[in-house]
């Protein structure tokens, strides 16, 4: 072990056995990640949490007893989030979360295992749901096959998957939050938001880790289907 920059203690991983070095390399960013530890400390499920609690904190979209759409939930950060800040933990608010990937049970989240983009997904939502969003949150992301253009036009589409079916969910004023990549929203998709929404944005919360391409597009002020 030895001090970074700032004073705290870095944890090197030994190389060795059958660890490849990007698995390495994955653990000793984990092991001295300060959101990952704080995680840890607070009982979030994960580190992104903190990506949402930074984004709400400065634009204040999410409130008592309104109803969120979590795509993409798991671990459940998120879920955790807007459990707790639209008062569904104690039954005043409703959050709807799906994933492909199973999550335990958060007090006060409905979760379903569900592709978003089977056909039949949209229709299953609604029915979770019980009638329009306040909220909807997209933490997706396409699985990569190393290929960038590839891999930058499934994230596209699933962006644009999300944001259209944000767009028959919401209740006007509503918010829609989803994760891209590189150089942020697609142009076309860009301007569809602007014509759906007062204002919209790309955020890099602090959380969101320096050397990722990761940022948010948050869409706020939903104007109602045209």
């Amino acid at each position: 072990m030895a001090k970074d920059t700032t004073g705290r203690l870095h944890v090197t991983v030994r190389s060795g056995g059958r660890r490849k070095l990007s698995s390495k390399l994955w653990l000793e960013r984990q092991l001295n990640d300060p959101y990952v530890a704080q995680a840890k400390r607070e009982g979030w499920r994960s580190r992104a949490a903190f990506k949402l609690i930074e984004m709400d904190d400065k634009h204040r979209f999410l409130k008592p007893a309104m109803t969120v759409v979590d795509l993409g939930a798991a671990p459940g950060g998120w879920s955790q989030v807007a459990a707790q800040r639209v008062g569904a933990t104690e039954g005043k608010g409703k959050v709807i979360a799906i994933d492909l990937l199973e999550m335990p049970e958060i007090v006060g989240v409905t979760f379903a295992r569900l592709d978003f983009l089977d056909n039949n997904a949209p229709d299953k939502l609604l029915a979770m749901m019980g009638g329009a969003a306040d909220v909807v949150l997209s933490d997706m992301a396409a699985n990569t096959t190393g290929h960038r253009k590839t891999d930058q036009l499934r994230m596209v589409g699933l962006v644009e998957s999300a944001a259209a079916f944000a767009a028959d969910v919401l209740r006007p004023g509503g918010t829609f939050i989803a994760k891209v990549f590189q150089s942020g929203a697609d142009a076309g998709l860009l301007v569809q938001l602007k014509r759906d929404f007062q204002t919209v944005r790309h955020v890099k919360p602090a959380a969101s880790r320096q050397d990722s391409s990761e940022r948010y597009v948050l869409a706020t002020g939903f104007r109602g289907r045209h």
